[in-house]
């Protein structure tokens, strides 16, 4: 198979300095998708180059671009997103295992962010007056773009986190070089030739691919970029992170999750309620295979209604239709990767060692025809009689894995929720409309649902407490992000001060 050159720099396709090369492999069946350049330090190096040379540029640079041309570039952007939305999907689909109608649902979302960002700039004003008291002073706030900015994505959604990171980083006026995850790549790939074909100029957008070490350590540490964000793990952003701030940087990481999902026994008073609650129990969990940020991989149910509510739970999820994602009728592929599939049968197995009551799943399905025996397929898998001491409970799994954990008080439920390091999202599932806003205030995390899971808004901000992270994406704070405020403070009527005598 012949490779694509995946570096871009200063508007040029390339290969990697080195010469060499990636396998990108389809999760279904393992099969090799593509040949991909396998970037270095060098390419790392190259890359900020050219960004930085297009922020400090002369009148022209993308800095100085009028806020209505660089929204009327993102907009174009969404509008070539729809028109390639099939095509993409597919390649997300393929790259990532997840199914066809999940990558479409990402196109939807990675064009509404570029329409937000791109209106959100436009509606703002020139600067904030600051009434410094004095008819003479002229006092205003503005926001200026950071500068180059280095931007990490993950794995699990490379389409939809680029989106969060270029489409407000663009609006702002910066410039960029990103580093999709090695093992998904391709549709950031295709995202920076619709950047290139909306017209947007040449070293703005900057692209390498390659593994974490040595790509992402250099961004991280190089002295030439101004901002540093980081969406994955919390081991490896932690240290990018440790090496952005040993320079001064400014950092945004967004570090995943243990979330929680509540649900107390009113929200099954009537089977509709019920009926309701198992199934967002089910999604907030298994889609796509778990790898979400914020899954819902911890079920806190009251005791009163335990047993009713996991028996239908486990009945529904070995009824899940696991398979390729873009055959037909499948429910959910297969997790991303060899290494994915065996920390996900390391923490099943800790669990049941551990006391854990399995209630479905917990192996690996049996091949067939839209299952190859070759593809990392584990079945959505129920774990019952949980406690915070287990390793599948205190740490992030990333797979089909659903923990069951009770509660009687209301007390007791939200010290459940909050027992976690992590604090990125959660949902509380109540009858009681008083109940369940209180409990959601109560609950520390950046995002909760009530009565639902996993809707996001691009006009909300989106980010955790605790080891979730720092900083926010999407909203006015995701803009903020990635822009410097300026005080401009002007005497209209200068004067001696005569502080000193002579």
């Amino acid at each position: 198979m012949s490779s694509i050159e995946t570096i871009h720099v200063d508007g040029v396709w390339l290969p990697a300095a080195s010469g060499e090369t990636r396998e990108v492999l389809d999760p279904a069946d393992a099969t090799t998708l593509q040949l991909v350049s396998e970037g270095g330090a060098k390419d790392a190096d190259a890359a900020v180059e050219a960004a930085r040379r297009a922020f400090d540029g002369g009148a022209g640079a993308w800095p100085r671009t009028a806020v209505a041309e660089r929204s009327a570039l993102l907009r174009r952007v969404a509008d070539l997103l729809q028109r390639d939305r099939e095509e993409i999907a597919l390649i997300e689909s393929r790259d990532t295992g997840k199914t066809l109608e999940e990558g479409r649902v990402d196109v939807d979302d990675v064009t509404n962010a570029f329409r937000y960002f791109a209106d959100l700039v436009m509606n703002e004003s020139g600067g904030r007056v600051v009434d410094a008291g004095s008819p003479d002073v002229h006092s205003i706030v503005v926001h200026e773009p950071v500068g180059v900015c280095a931007l990490i994505t993950p794995w699990n959604y490379p389409l939809l986190q680029a989106s969060w990171k270029i489409a407000p980083a663009l609006a702002a006026g910066n410039t960029f070089v990103i580093k999709p995850s090695e093992v998904t790549p391709l549709s950031t790939v295709h995202l920076i030739k619709l950047l290139v074909e909306a017209g947007l100029p040449a070293g703005v957008a900057n692209l390498v691919t390659g593994a974490g070490l040595p790509v992402g350590q250099r961004l991280a540490e190089h002295p030439d970029v101004d901002l540093f964000s980081f969406t994955g793990g919390l081991v490896s952003g932690t240290k990018a992170g440790a090496a952005a701030v040993s320079g001064a940087k400014k950092i945004a990481l967004e570090l995943g999750g243990k979330n929680p999902n509540v649900v107390f026994a009113d929200a099954c008073a009537t089977d509709e309620g019920f009926d309701t609650a198992v199934d967002q129990a089910l999604n907030a969990a298994f889609i796509h295979s778990g790898q979400v940020c914020s899954a819902g991989a911890r079920l806190i149910i009251e005791e009163s209604v335990r047993d009713r509510f996991v028996a239908e739970l486990a009945r529904r999820a070995e009824k899940i239709k696991l398979g390729r994602g873009t055959e037909d009728g499948v429910e959910c592929g297969p997790v991303v990767s060899q290494q994915q599939l065996d920390k996900v049968e390391a923490y099943v197995a800790s669990a049941l060692a551990e006391g854990a009551q399995l209630r479905c799943g917990g192996a690996r399905p049996e091949p067939s025809d839209v299952r190859p025996a070759t593809g990392y397929f584990y079945a959505p898998t129920v774990l019952d009689g949980c406690h915070r001491e287990m390793k599948v409970i205190r740490e992030e799994t990333f797979g089909p894995i659903l923990t069951v954990e009770t509660f009687t008080t209301e007390d007791e439920a939200v010290a459940l929720a909050n027992d976690t390091e992590y604090g990125l999202a959660g949902a509380v599932f109540s009858g009681d409309t008083a109940r369940a806003r209180r409990v959601a205030a109560r609950l520390r995390h950046g995002t909760i649902w009530i009565n639902d899971y996993h809707p996001y808004l691009p006009q909300a901000e989106w980010g955790g407490f605790g080891k979730s992270g720092i900083g926010r994406e999407l909203g006015p704070a995701g803009l903020d992000e990635y822009r410097e405020s300026k005080h401009i403070y002007e005497n209209l009527r200068p004067e001696p001060v005569r502080w000193f005598a002579g």
